[in-house]
């Protein structure tokens, strides 16, 4: 991922933040046709390693799950808020037309190794927990063993885990850190009420 060193973010916690609040990853591995890419929610467990480990699972018809015995090198990609930003939006714009549309955005890409895991007790506490996390504040939480037991047994069958050792985290946080603050001020006016607004005022403005 090309990285300005503007637009660089290395706090781990930070980083780890928007993993949680945006846990669908795009998980790219190698395949025998090249290139794949998958879209598999991940639950992060940071105490787990230096950078954490993610944990989640796939379909055992998966192409991913076809050999358990491999480990591989993957890149899982976080995406958070994003927006088009146009010239218009800056005030600059006005004194002398120096602008050009872009894209803000934010974005983890996570670099480890992935170990596929068909292990019945180990799924049925990575359900519970994934469950547990994206139905807590939900007005009537739903758990696992709301299902019946014969169930949720046919489904662990149809199902591998996959767990990603984090060996290293890269952030990048464009936000218009490279703006004037005329021009932050304008574009956080312009996207009032949208998640980049506050990311350019958390950034910016110094």
């Amino acid at each position: 991922m090309y990285l300005p060193k503007h637009f660089a973010e290395t706090d781990v916690g930070v980083m780890h933040d928007l993993m949680r609040a945006h846990p669908l990853a795009t998980l790219v591995t190698h395949s025998p046709d090249g290139l794949d890419a998958n879209h598999i929610p991940l639950h992060l467990d940071a105490s787990a390693g230096p950078n954490g480990t993610l944990r989640g699972h796939i379909a055992r018809a998966n192409p991913l799950a076809a050999n358990p015995t491999v480990n591989r090198k993957i890149l899982a990609i976080f995406k958070g808020p994003d927006s088009y930003i146009s010239p218009s939006h800056h005030a600059t714009k006005a004194e002398h037309g120096k602008v050009v549309p872009t894209w803000n955005y934010v974005a983890v890409h996570v670099h480890g190794e992935l170990r596929l895991i068909d292990d019945r007790d180990w799924l049925l506490a990575q359900l519970h927990g994934l469950t547990a996390e994206h139905e807590g504040g939900l007005p009537r939480p739903w758990a696992v063993d709301d299902a019946p037991a014969d169930y949720i047994g046919k489904m662990l069958g149809a199902i591998v885990g996959i767990e990603i050792c984090i060996d290293r985290l890269v952030g990048k946080w464009k936000v218009s850190q490279n703006q004037p603050a005329v021009n932050q001020e304008s574009l956080i006016a312009a996207l009032d009420g949208q998640p980049m607004a506050g990311l350019i005022r958390e950034r910016g403005l110094k």
